[in-house]
């Protein structure tokens, strides 16, 4: 039984040792950091093997695209917030409750297809390999998006 418990404890130490090691080892450093640091361009970079001319590229892309989509965001939830109001009033009014919705619904579609362009443009500047990972990574993310603001390539809440 000595020895049953001494063989189980070896074993495990040996196991974490190994289950560490591939940890530290495997993957890519540069993405490690990139995470650690929540800095999404150099995860764009690294990941998506951009040039320093794509980086800077696509970096004046997200510049230029974020106060356009800081204002549909704004716009979408002034529309949730008249529509949730009009519900939380009670109100009898359902062509008033029915056009706040398809105001909202109209909103998201505007912010969706300008973000889906944005998404679009951006692969376009990648090798077409990465662009199309790219696309296929955040093309699906477009429709859940929270509309709290333009995402922002530093990770920040907006």
């Amino acid at each position: 039984m000595k020895f049953l418990l001494l063989t189980l404890g070896l074993v495990a130490a040996a196991a974490g040792a190994v289950g560490g090691a591939c940890y530290c080892l495997g993957g890519d450093p540069a993405l490690r950091s990139a995470a650690a640091r929540h800095d999404a361009m150099a995860w764009l970079r690294s990941d998506f093997h951009l040039t320093d001319a794509q980086a800077g590229a696509i970096g004046k892309l997200h510049a230029a695209y974020a106060p356009a989509c800081d204002e549909h965001c704004r716009l979408v939830r002034e529309a949730i917030q008249a529509r949730d109001a009009l519900r939380s009033a009670r109100a009898d009014d359902a062509a008033a409750l029915a056009a706040a919705e398809q105001k909202v619904r109209e909103l998201h579609a505007t912010c969706e297809a300008a973000l889906n362009e944005q998404v679009r443009s951006v692969a376009a500047l990648m090798s077409p390999e990465d662009g199309r990972r790219y696309l296929a990574l955040l093309l699906p993310m477009i429709a859940g998006y929270g509309h709290a603001g333009a995402p922002d390539l530093h990770l920040h809440a907006p």
